[in-house]
Protein backbone atom coordinates (compact mmCIF):
# COMPACT_ATOMS: atom_id res chain seq x y z
CA UNK A 1 0.00 0.00 0.00
CA UNK A 2 1.60 3.26 -1.08
CA UNK A 3 2.11 5.90 1.57
CA UNK A 4 -0.05 8.95 1.18
CA UNK A 5 1.84 12.11 0.77
CA UNK A 6 0.27 14.96 2.66
CA UNK A 7 1.00 18.38 1.40
CA UNK A 8 0.22 21.60 3.10
CA UNK A 9 -2.00 23.92 1.15
CA UNK A 10 -0.08 26.83 -0.22
CA UNK A 11 -0.77 30.07 1.57
CA UNK A 12 -0.86 33.12 -0.63
CA UNK A 13 0.17 36.51 0.62
CA UNK A 14 -2.60 39.04 0.32
CA UNK A 15 -1.38 42.58 0.11
CA UNK A 16 -3.61 45.20 1.57
CA UNK A 17 -4.02 48.12 -0.68
CA UNK A 18 -4.42 51.31 1.25
CA UNK A 19 -7.53 53.03 0.07
CA UNK A 20 -7.68 56.75 0.26
CA UNK A 21 -11.09 58.01 1.22
CA UNK A 22 -12.14 61.32 -0.13
CA UNK A 23 -14.07 63.42 2.33
CA UNK A 24 -17.71 63.89 1.42
CA UNK A 25 -18.38 67.11 -0.46
CA UNK A 26 -19.52 69.92 1.78
CA UNK A 27 -22.25 72.46 1.13
CA UNK A 28 -22.98 75.93 2.46
CA UNK A 29 -26.43 76.80 3.74
CA UNK A 30 -27.10 80.46 3.05
CA UNK A 31 -29.67 82.75 4.62
CA UNK A 32 -30.92 85.58 2.40
CA UNK A 33 -32.28 88.86 3.67
CA UNK A 34 -35.98 89.49 3.37
CA UNK A 35 -38.20 92.43 4.21
CA UNK A 36 -40.96 90.34 5.77
CA UNK A 37 -39.76 88.52 8.88
CA UNK A 38 -38.95 90.30 12.14
CA UNK A 39 -35.31 89.97 13.22
CA UNK A 40 -36.29 88.19 16.46
CA UNK A 41 -38.22 85.58 14.49
CA UNK A 42 -35.23 84.90 12.20
CA UNK A 43 -32.97 84.42 15.23
CA UNK A 44 -35.43 82.00 16.86
CA UNK A 45 -35.83 79.95 13.66
CA UNK A 46 -32.05 79.69 13.24
CA UNK A 47 -31.62 78.48 16.83
CA UNK A 48 -34.43 75.93 16.44
CA UNK A 49 -33.17 74.66 13.08
CA UNK A 50 -29.40 74.33 13.52
CA UNK A 51 -28.32 72.21 16.50
CA UNK A 52 -25.73 73.86 18.69
CA UNK A 53 -26.24 77.33 17.27
CA UNK A 54 -26.14 79.87 20.09
CA UNK A 55 -28.21 83.02 20.28
CA UNK A 56 -25.19 85.30 19.68
CA UNK A 57 -24.26 83.23 16.61
CA UNK A 58 -27.83 83.38 15.31
CA UNK A 59 -27.95 87.16 15.86
CA UNK A 60 -24.65 87.52 13.99
CA UNK A 61 -25.95 85.45 11.04
CA UNK A 62 -29.20 87.40 10.94
CA UNK A 63 -27.37 90.76 11.06
CA UNK A 64 -24.97 89.73 8.29
CA UNK A 65 -27.90 88.72 6.06
CA UNK A 66 -29.67 91.97 6.94
CA UNK A 67 -26.63 94.16 6.18
CA UNK A 68 -25.11 92.35 3.18
CA UNK A 69 -28.06 90.44 1.73
CA UNK A 70 -26.76 86.95 2.48
CA UNK A 71 -25.06 85.08 5.34
CA UNK A 72 -23.48 81.67 5.85
CA UNK A 73 -25.52 79.61 8.30
CA UNK A 74 -23.55 76.35 8.32
CA UNK A 75 -21.28 74.22 6.12
CA UNK A 76 -22.09 70.49 6.18
CA UNK A 77 -22.80 67.35 4.15
CA UNK A 78 -25.40 67.60 1.39
CA UNK A 79 -28.18 65.73 3.20
CA UNK A 80 -27.91 67.95 6.26
CA UNK A 81 -27.64 71.09 4.11
CA UNK A 82 -30.80 70.15 2.23
CA UNK A 83 -32.61 69.51 5.50
CA UNK A 84 -31.56 72.84 7.08
CA UNK A 85 -32.35 74.79 3.92
CA UNK A 86 -35.78 73.19 3.55
CA UNK A 87 -36.58 73.73 7.23
CA UNK A 88 -35.66 77.42 7.00
CA UNK A 89 -37.78 77.78 3.86
CA UNK A 90 -40.74 76.01 5.49
CA UNK A 91 -40.59 78.58 8.29
CA UNK A 92 -40.72 81.45 5.79
CA UNK A 93 -37.03 82.30 5.51
CA UNK A 94 -35.19 82.65 2.20
CA UNK A 95 -32.42 80.04 2.09
CA UNK A 96 -30.30 78.30 -0.54
CA UNK A 97 -27.42 75.82 -0.61
CA UNK A 98 -24.27 75.85 -2.72
CA UNK A 99 -21.14 73.67 -2.93
CA UNK A 100 -18.32 74.65 -0.61
CA UNK A 101 -15.39 74.93 -3.00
Amino acid sequence: MPAEILTKPSIGVVERSDTVRKPAPRYRVLLHNDDFNPMEYVVQVLIQTVPGLTQPQAVSIMMEAHNTGVALVITCALEHAEFYCETLQNKGLASTIEPDD
